[in-house]
């Protein structure tokens, strides 16, 4: 038994309901060519972390950003030639660039793990687009099945794995291509795969002009556990999350002087009062908004002069299991060389 409301993605009124579900904060499945995705509005950092939440997922690994148009695209990352190569050659299409955040980005922080980087797509769906044209901005949408499940290419695959976690499911049918877009690296000087995937490698290097195509990562897919390495740095590829310059402390009882303190559900914690800062996750100690201000609160609190970042004990259950997850990985020993 589902909860989630089966409508026809072909139906322009359904799109319209959608899109203000979208809108509300809460999930929408629908179809791309690729596989059915788990939409919420990118901009909203509750809203990516019910996607989390409904998806099971272990750790906070980016999400990719799905526009309607190249142009949309555009005004969330910044394109070098290789990616606006890439993009006129296959989007709309299985294609998923990383590319550098832009200024003006809206995707949130939670989205894209704290990086700098941001992973888009324009899929090549006649639903998808309607959706992503009503709704007027960025959605994020990882495969719409439970984690560690086989991805979903019918609305009953979804409505199967997910039918309790979102609002609506667009039912367009089986899906065209059947496995996920191929993650292309376009932040450095040289394009690497992340992910193989429906694009092909010798599409790909034909469309650069060059003979060969580095790899990065493990091929994994976008928003795989990353608990045999040390993190996510962009869909599909394994490496680091970002890193707050200053050390973090976890579990904290107390505020050593120097600190900031990163709280959770206004916690009274001794010498709270002279820390150098402080960023309270959840004052009402909601899990889900705490995910949601994670990467802004550590950003916050890395500031000059702090000497390091005092967090105090998270719930494990639920999201909290990866809000932990991501503090034990920035807490970690690092290289300091």
């Amino acid at each position: 038994m589902t909860s989630a409301r089966l409508l026809p993605a072909d139906d322009p009124a359904a799109i319209r309901e959608a899109a203000a579900a979208l809108a509300q904060g809460r999930l929408v499945a629908f179809p791309t060519e690729t596989v059915y995705g788990l939409g919420a509005d990118a901009a909203n950092g509750r809203a990516v972390a019910r996607v989390y939440a409904a998806k099971g997922r272990p750790s906070f690994n980016p999400l990719i950003a799905h526009l309607a148009n190249v142009e949309a695209a555009e005004r969330e990352g910044m394109f070098n030639a290789a990616a606006k190569t890439l993009a006129a050659r296959f989007w709309p299409g299985p294609l998923t660039l990383v590319v550098p955040r832009s200024p003006g980005c809206r995707v949130a922080d939670l989205a894209t793990a704290g990086l700098d980087s941001v992973a888009l797509r324009v899929p090549d769906s006649s639903a998808a687009h309607a959706l992503l044209s009503a709704f007027g901005g960025p959605v994020v949408a990882p495969s719409a099945n439970r984690s560690g499940h086989v991805s979903a290419t019918t609305a009953a695959h979804v409505a199967d794995d997910l039918g309790d976690s979102v609002a609506i499911i667009l039912d367009g049918g089986a899906t065209k291509i059947g496995i996920e877009s191929t993650v292309v690296d376009c932040t450095g000087n040289r394009a690497r795969i992340l992910r193989p995937g429906a694009v092909t490698r010798a599409q790909i290097a034909t469309a650069l002009g060059v003979e060969t195509l580095g790899t990065g990562g493990l091929g994994a897919n976008p928003g795989a556990s990353a608990a045999h390495t040390d993190a996510v740095v962009a869909p599909g590829m394994l490496a680091s999350h970002y890193a707050p310059a200053a050390s973090v402390r976890l579990g904290v009882r107390e505020v050593r002087p120097g600190e900031a303190l990163l709280n959770f559900a206004g916690a009274a914690v001794p010498g709270a009062q002279e820390a150098a800062a402080v960023f309270d996750l959840s004052p009402t100690a909601s899990l889900e908004e705490a995910a949601a201000n994670l990467f802004t609160a550590l950003r916050a609190l890395d500031r000059p002069g702090v000497t390091a970042i005092a967090a105090v004990a998270i719930p494990g259950e639920g999201l909290g299991e990866a809000i932990n997850d991501r503090l034990r990985r920035a807490a970690a020993p690092r290289d300091k060389n």
